[in-house]
């Protein structure tokens, strides 16, 4: 939603220039936090416009931040903004998106050196005014001057669908070292967010030597910016900073949890930890002896350290999956069963080469047999999907036809005639009732009209929701990450009427898409909605896409029963003929 993120980047850049400005901690932190709960809210801000109360019903903001929203809800802006902006020079909160650079650094810039942007920046390297700057040497700057050069190449975050092909290619690979015992990744990766910033590696090695040569020798390594004893940094030609630490194995468990977060979630785990005399860190939790320094490095043996379970249970909590680590999480609730991909036993959304996919209707329904799925669906595109060679009723009647010529063939698994009809910008459908009457499935999508605003967004999807026909709505904002937004509609809405309609919301697995998004995922739980995981296969590897839909699935908190690729065969079908 637009408006979320615009007014999300506000409170973001206040918080940057407090920073600058050497703000209160308390203050900066309070302003990250709720430009945090805005990007993930997954109700429109716009909805509150003249609701104060409601804003202050949202958990973490309070009365000061409330007013602000308000503020930029009305006029478009926020006064506090102004106010630190015209406080600084001009361009300086650029520095602050050059890798490496944190606010302390470009704070000594300006006032040291009067570095107030990056053109600035560029000349200081080449002119030699950064050597005069006390504590910045020969390596600092070059790699300040390496960074930016990254810099004008690299876009934004990357999706999980790159990131973690790469992660998991470099585990396989260091593993098969003689002295490595054990290897994997963890931060944000690992929690299953959508897009990445960098990579953590975690290891335990018996020879630090070769692991850190194999690593920063890696033929994909671009540039080396560390090598050391218990730390490597690499960036990759993809754009990927990955970040290799060799840890003991007697403090993996603490490690993991560490380095895997989120930043909140650890930040509750210590605070827990102080309330019982006990201290945590990277290294284990340890009694605290209120001594000066770290437990360690007094030889104090932890209370627990060697996995994460352990620490979870000394703290007296439930273990908390990495999905369900986020500020949003409560560490006291114990977490609910979550599906996995192991829980998923149909695929109800996927193309042959009758419109845009590669396989015949045979080859999809054997892919799907291979991967143990009861029930497949066969969803070609519907006319006005001209780009996707969308079928024309003559088409899609011949179509169903020869889908059930193939269900009558294989036995084994169930193949479903449907289709992916698309919701055109009223609201209205590709086909007449009579023409989805006749279909197993049907599957309903936004992919035109993606700018409209809430309001229309809104009305449309819900008429394609209560349709009485339509079985599940596919991706519902029609979203592409770090490329296309995407239609922002009141969600809240949407949830409430698929319940009442018992219609299910898809999250489209395909990493591109992952919509719904792990918020409205919770939103839908919350309300008791159905949801479909649907990897929208194309092609056979494109089942391989599933684990993605799943975690995103997880970090919304969906259980099997609510996921109706989940269910037996027999409640799909009776599910799916109650629309008939």
């Amino acid at each position: 939603m637009s408006v979320n993120r615009d007014v999300s980047a506000c409170f973001e850049r206040i918080a940057s220039l407090l920073e600058v400005l050497d703000a209160n901690g308390f203050k900066i932190n309070a302003n990250r936090k709720v430009a945090r709960i805005l990007k993930e809210l997954p109700e429109d801000l716009g909805n509150y416009k003249d609701d104060r109360k409601g804003l202050l019903a949202i958990d973490g903001i309070g009365a000061g931040s409330a007013d602000r929203i308000l503020e930029f809800l009305q006029t478009g802006t926020i006064e506090e903004l102004d106010r630190l902006s015209a406080e600084i020079p001009d361009g300086l909160t650029e520095l602050l998106d050059v890798p490496g650079l944190g606010p302390k650094t470009v704070r000594r810039l300006w006032q040291e050196v009067d570095v107030t942007s990056i053109d600035k920046l560029r000349k200081a390297i080449s002119d030699g005014t950064l050597e005069s700057m006390p504590r910045m040497g020969a390596k600092t700057i070059a790699n300040i001057a390496d960074s930016l050069a990254f810099m004008e190449t690299a876009g934004d975050r990357l999706g999980i669908g790159i990131a973690m092909p790469i992660a998991e290619m470099l585990v396989a690979r260091l593993e098969t070292l003689k002295g490595t015992r054990r290897i994997t990744y963890a931060g944000s990766l690992r929690r299953g967010r959508e897009t990445i910033g960098d990579v953590d590696l975690l290891a335990v090695t018996d020879d630090v030597g070769e692991l850190a040569a194999a690593f920063t020798e890696s033929p994909e390594v671009v540039k080396v910016l560390a090598k050391g004893e218990t730390k490597c940094s690499v960036r990759l030609e993809q754009g990927l900073q990955i970040d290799l630490r060799m840890v003991d194995e007697a403090a993996f468990g603490a490690a993991l949890m560490y380095f895997t977060g989120s930043k909140e979630h650890n930040v509750l785990l210590r605070e827990r930890a102080i309330k019982r005399g006990l201290r945590l860190n990277e290294y284990g939790l340890f009694p605290d002896d209120d001594e000066d320094g770290t437990p360690q490095s007094r030889g104090i043996e932890p209370t627990a350290s060697e996995t994460e379970a352990a620490i979870y249970e000394a703290l007296e909590l439930p273990f908390h999956p990495p999905e369900l680590r986020e500020e949003r999480d409560a560490i006291d609730d114990e977490p609910p069963e979550l599906v996995d991909v192991g829980s998923i036993r149909s695929e109800l959304h996927s193309h042959t080469d009758a419109s845009d996919g590669v396989m015949t209707i045979r080859e999809l329904a054997m892919e799907a047999q291979s991967r143990g799925f009861h029930t497949i669906a066969v969803t070609d595109h519907s006319r006005s999907s001209v780009q996707a060679n969308g079928l024309s009723e003559k088409r899609l009647l011949a179509h169903i036809d020869a889908i059930h010529e193939v269900d009558a063939e294989i036995k084994g698994i169930r193949v479903l005639a449907g289709s992916e009809v698309d919701i055109l910008a009223d609201g209205s459908l590709d086909y007449d009732d009579e023409l989805l009457a006749k279909l197993d499935v049907v599957v309903a999508s936004p992919h035109v009209a993606l700018r409209q605003d809430s309001a229309k967004a809104t009305k449309r999807l819900l008429k394609a929701i209560r349709h009485p026909l339509v079985h599940i709505i596919g991706h519902p904002t029609g979203r592409i990450i770090n490329r296309r937004e995407g239609l922002s509609p009141d969600m809240p809405v949407l949830v409430e009427a698929a319940r009442e309609c018992d219609t299910a919301l898809e999250i489209n697995a395909n990493p591109l898409r992952l919509d719904l998004r792990d918020t409205h995922v919770r939103l839908a739980v919350d309300a008791g909605c159905l949801i479909a995981i649907d990897t929208d296969a194309h092609r056979a590897e494109d089942f391989d896409l599933l684990r993605y839909g799943v975690l995103t699935a997880r970090r919304g908190c969906l259980g099997p029963e609510q996921c109706i690729n989940a269910w037996t065969a027999k409640r799909l079908h009776t599910w799916l003929k109650s629309k008939r």
